[in-house]
């Protein structure tokens, strides 16, 4: 009998022992499932938290980016848009250059010889106007190379034949009668000669009449 009683208090213990295993085994699983659920919870939130601003920071920059895109694009068409403003600008003033020079030409009649043998032909130009005076009142012609009358001759001269000032020689400037002049001169090197007839006209100035083409200067 006491073999047996022995035998049922060691099953008992045996069987209290496995119990309270499979109990702290439970606990344990227990807790580790509250603690991996716990900092899925708490871990996860705070990635959620960090990318809404992410996203919107994208957005954000990706709305600068067009932006920026857009900015530029209408800088690039603006700056278009006057380059060919300019070049229109450039292009009529080309156009009206050569009009204007065209105009002169189809006006000028040149014809063969002249006043004298040392004429190779002589040109008039009704479209000649008048250089323009700084001279106030009754005007007389004054031959005097330090007079401003002098260098407005020269400058109907330099006007009618498009020989420059500080290209030319002066051989003669004198009077052709009233209220006109004529002068001879050719470039410094003397491979153009002209003889040059100017006229007064009141409050305008010279204005070229005719300009000889000389084979010589005499």
């Amino acid at each position: 009998m006491k073999g047996n009683n022995r035998e049922s208090r060691f099953g008992k213990r045996e069987k209290r022992k496995k119990t309270n295993i499979i109990l702290n085994s439970l606990i344990a699983l227990v807790i580790i499932l509250i603690i991996v659920v716990s900092a899925k919870i708490f871990f996860g939130g705070n990635n959620n938290d960090q990318a809404l601003p992410a996203e919107e920071q994208t957005a954000s920059e990706s709305k600068q980016n067009e932006k920026n895109k857009e900015d530029k694009g209408n800088d690039i068409e603006q700056n278009k848009d006057k380059d060919e403003e300019k070049a229109d600008n450039e292009s009529e003033e080309e156009e009206k250059e050569p009009e204007e020079n065209a105009e002169e030409d189809k006006e000028q009649v040149v014809t063969e010889g002249g006043s004298g043998p040392d004429v190779e032909k002589t040109i008039e130009n009704p479209a000649w106007k008048p250089v323009g005076t700084s001279q106030t009142g009754e005007h007389t012609a004054v031959y005097d190379q330090n007079h401003a009358d002098w260098q407005e001759m020269l400058s109907a001269i330099s006007y009618a034949t498009g020989v420059d000032q500080g290209n030319m020689t002066v051989w003669f400037l004198g009077n052709n009668g009233p209220n006109s002049s004529v002068g001879t001169i050719s470039t410094k090197d003397q491979s153009e000669k002209y003889r040059v007839y100017i006229d007064w006209v009141d409050g305008e100035g010279w204005k070229p009449s005719r300009v000889e083409v000389l084979n010589e200067i005499n």
